[in-house]
């Protein structure tokens, strides 16, 4: 079974699609100086842009793992969260407080879609 990549880095891919599921890294915002709702809607971006690259969408997420640096951030992921869900296929989810990759880092969110 063949794999396709997606904007394929050094170190690691931002998505990697086998046979019928893709799995999408854990993504990190772009912009750091927004709060964690304002840094969950730009990785969220983010995650629909890579799922479109495979011609698919939220609503075929199964599984996601989010980790906030700090627990009190856990609202304001949630509210970009929400406002962006697809309440109708709604996926499993994990989230939990973590020290991420540098500080200023508040979110990162990986998910796991059908094609």
């Amino acid at each position: 079974m063949s794999i396709a990549r997606y904007k394929v880095g050094p170190r690691i891919a931002a998505a990697a699609k086998h046979g019928d599921t893709i799995y999408v890294a854990g993504t990190v915002a772009d912009d750091t100086k927004q709060d964690a709702r304002g840094q969950a809607a730009q990785i969220l971006r983010k995650i629909d842009e890579a799922l479109a690259h495979f011609g698919s969408n939220k609503s075929k997420i199964v599984w996601a793992n989010v980790w906030v640096s700090d627990i009190r951030h856990y609202d304001g992921m949630n509210a970009a969260w929400d406002a962006w869900l697809d309440k109708a296929n709604a996926p499993a989810r994990a989230t939990v407080e973590a020290r991420l990759a540098t500080p200023d880092y508040l979110v990162e969110i990986a998910v796991i879609a059908g094609a």
